[in-house]
Parts: structure tokens; sequence; C-alpha cells
């Protein structure tokens, strides 16, 4: 980027359990998402992209700190967000950026919980409403006439509008979408009703030759979907295979339709930009807090290192810097995203934030060393809903050692009783839907060796000493 140029305006779109697999732009073979391809074709598409905790509020604290869940104090559902920390909007408004939340928080609230370093917030409670929204705005209850993502999208358009235009700004604009329970708008609800949705290659898993905790979770298509999820009951005649096919066919069928309407209002904001003459100076951003189950696994929900939950969508474009149509294979992780925000702000990041600035990979000019590896760590032992026991584990390129430790150690929102502890490894050459643990072959000794050591390697590096 010409350093003569002024700092771009940031806005960080950030969706609720989308799974890339339902993004156009990622080849999806069940959905078609226009809107979100306009920033992929006219920026960088990462095929990488990973976090290091996937489930909700240990995401967005990664995301809003670049520091990992044992350093941020957010490690699971139940840990809130102590917002006197230091953090990427704190910082960047310090620096003369005017900052904006608008949308999820999911990070506790009231008091030291609320968010902090925002010209503006307006957030909802807890996972929010699709329907007639709640929502605080600067610590004052509002009620919302309408369908949230609209009115996420009308907020932050309204902001931006009334924004002093002489100062960059960086709106974050969080939508519930796609979080179960899946409740479409009236424009969006009929769609694909005679249509039926591909089903995943790994859709009857039946988790042979894996851990007995793939085997133990209680995310299950055909067994822990409930009515609240399905809307009707099932018809009586189908039992079996059928019923678990008219399950899924219910299921993503409302998960698509919700992200229609992300997609439709992400639009929105890319023509504002447009009508507007924003759009050169202008980095935006479309991710999600992590990956989401589509029946890969016969499984919906995430928590899991496996690619499907591990796996973040992240498109950018920003024309002054990234090449149009570019895609990379380079490792990005979301503690990685406020480092890159304060880079292109021209703003000193602090020697305690733990990721590293993605600008070089978006300006084709990764540097030799850069991270081929990345450390991943799952705290809430079989908590109560889903039942995913606690592990950490490292992706390398080529491969995958997951290590399932059995215990609690005193996290919230996880259950004091212990496991066998487990080791698997995926080979994601041979084995790319990750269904055969290599882990105890013969020929795998000495990259069980080498892994091992990378992933206390990086363990160490990180400070999670636990």
């Amino acid at each position: 980027m010409d350093t003569k140029q002024k700092r771009p305006n940031i806005i960080f779109i950030m969706s609720d359990d989308h799974a890339a697999h339902a993004i156009s732009s990622y080849a999806s073979k069940i959905n078609k998402t226009p809107n979100l391809d306009r920033i992929a074709d006219g920026g960088m598409r990462f095929d990488n992209c990973f976090c290091t905790n996937s489930i909700c509020a240990p995401s967005r604290a990664a995301i809003l700190t670049g520091r990992y869940n044992h350093m941020n104090g957010v490690k699971t559902l139940g840990d809130k967000f102590d917002s006197r920390q230091q953090t990427v909007q704190k910082i960047m408004q310090d620096k003369g950026y005017q900052t904006a939340l608008i949308g999820k928080w999911h990070l506790g609230h009231g008091g030291i919980h609320n968010p902090t370093g925002f010209d503006y917030w307006n957030i909802l409670p807890g996972q929010g409403d699709y329907h007639e929204p709640k929502m605080f705005e600067m610590g004052e209850e509002k009620n919302y006439q309408g369908y949230v993502t609209d009115i996420l999208t009308d907020l932050s358009l309204e902001w931006m509008t009334k924004r002093n235009k002489d100062k960059p700004f960086m709106l974050m604009c969080h939508h519930k979408a796609p979080h179960r329970p899946w409740d479409p708008d009236e424009k969006h609800a009929h769609m694909y009703k005679d249509v039926d949705i591909l089903e995943p290659e790994t859709f009857n898993d039946d988790y042979s030759n894996r851990s007995a905790a793939a085997k133990e979770a209680a995310m299950r298509i055909d067994r822990d979907l409930t009515i609240r999820d399905f809307k009707d009951a099932p018809p009586e005649n189908l039992s079996g295979q059928e019923l678990k096919s008219w399950k899924y066919q219910r299921y993503i069928k409302d998960y698509l339709r919700v992200i229609a309407s992300i997609d439709d209002n992400v639009g929105r904001v890319l023509d504002y930009l447009d009508e507007e003459g924003l759009t050169e100076d202008t980095m935006i951003i479309y991710t999600s807090d992590q990956g989401f189950f589509l029946g890969d696994h016969g499984w919906f929900d995430k928590r899991f290192m496996y690619e499907e939950s591990l796996r973040m969508p992240f498109l950018v474009r920003y024309p002054r810097a990234i090449k149009p149509g570019s895609t990379t294979k380079d490792f990005a992780i979301n503690v990685d995203f406020a480092q890159t925000f304060l880079d292109y702000a021209g703003i000193a990041i602090p020697a305690d934030m733990q990721g590293t600035s993605l600008r070089p990979v978006m300006e084709a000019k990764t540097p030799d060393d850069w991270q081929t590896s990345m450390y991943y760590r799952y705290w809430e032992h079989l908590s109560s809903e889903h039942k995913v026991g606690a592990h950490y584990g490292v992706r390398t390129t080529r491969y995958k050692l997951i290590y399932y430790y059995g215990e609690a150690l005193g996290s919230s929102d996880a259950v004091d009783e212990s496991r066998t502890p487990e080791w698997e490894l995926f080979d994601l050459e041979k084995d790319p839907y990750e269904m055969n643990n290599v882990y105890h072959e013969s020929g795998y000794c000495e990259t069980v060796r080498m892994l091992k050591t990378e992933l206390y390697r990086l363990k160490t590096k990180v400070l999670d000493e636990e």
C-alpha cells in the first residue's frame, strides 16, 4: 500500500457459525452467495483461515485481543470478557479512528463486561432473537421491529451515514445468523421448498477407527436435533435413514435461508460504499467466528478440531492493496486479525499480542518463514448439551494431531468427569475428510514424533502452561 494514502476505513462483518463450505466462492456444493462473492472477486479468499477454539465467545475474545483464550480469560461460554483489558478497538480509537460495534457481542453484559473502546455500540443480549430483537444501545434497552439481519444492517448504514467524514472508521457488524435455531425471514422462508439439498460425503459416518470423543458427542442430525429445529414434528411413517435425511433437509434449508439474508445485507453495505465513493479507501472483511458441521460426519454444531469446525471463511477486499480475485493457502489464524487492522492503520502492534499481521499475505509478499502450523484448544470438557471432550492439537499443511486429554481442569462450562486420554492423527493429503485415524500405524511413528514436538513448541510459545 502507498503509505501516502490516507488510512483505510475498516468494515469487519462477522456472522455466527457460517461454515466456509456454505459460501459459493469457496466452491460450495449447496449454496450461492453472490454478494459475499463480490468481496472475494474484488479481493482475496483465504483457504486456510482457522480459529484457535471453535466456539462463539472464545473466538470473539481472541479476535478483539489478538491473544489466545488462556491469556484473554475467555476459554468457554461461561467465561465473561473483562473489557478493561487491551483490545484492538481501544487502540484504534485512541489513534484517531471512529469505532462502532453493532450486533452480537456474546461476551457478557453489564458492568466491566460491556463493550469498551467503541464510540457507539448497540448489542444483542446473549444470542439475541431473529425476530423483533431486543438490543442494548450504549447500555439502554431498546426493542426493534423486524428481522435481526436487516436491523443490524440498517443500524450499520445509519452509523456510517452520520459519522465524522474527516476521520477514518472501523465498524464491526456482528450478525446473529446463521446461529441455531435458524429462523428465516419471510422473504427467504420458502427458498429450496421443492429442492433436495445434497447430503455431504461423510453424512453416514459411523465414527469407527476414531476416538471415543467422536462417538460420544451429542450433536448428531438423526438423534440430537429437536422439534424446535425442525419447526414441525417428523412424519410418523419415516424411520431410519429416511428420517435422518428428512431431519437434515429441514435443518440445512433453514440454515441456508438465514445465510441468504446475510448475503442480501452484505450487498447493501457494498452498494453503500460504491454510492458514497468509499470503496477504494475501505477494507471490508467477511468472516465467521468459527466453522460448522453441515451434516458432515452426521453432525451439526462445531467445537471439534476437525476441518469443517476449525476452518473459518475469510474474505477481504481493499482495492488499494489487494489484487482482485486472488486466493491464498497461507495460514491465517483468528488471533492475527487485530494485528492486521493495526498494521493497515499505521499503528504500532503491542508486543503482547500473539498473532501476526496478515498484510504481507494479502499483498502477495508472504515471507519465507510464514507460519505453517497452528495451535488449537477446546476447553469445554463434556459440556452438558454437546458433550465434546476437551482437547488440544496442532495442524500443519499436511497433518493434524489431536490430543483428548480427558479432564475439565477446572474450566467453567465443563463437566468434572474423566475420560481415558486418546490421540488422533489424520493425514489430510490422503484423508481430507478425516475418517481414518492413523496414530497407531507404524508408518507414521516418525510423523507422530515430529508433530508432538511441534505441538508442545507451539503450546509453550503461546504460554499455555495448563
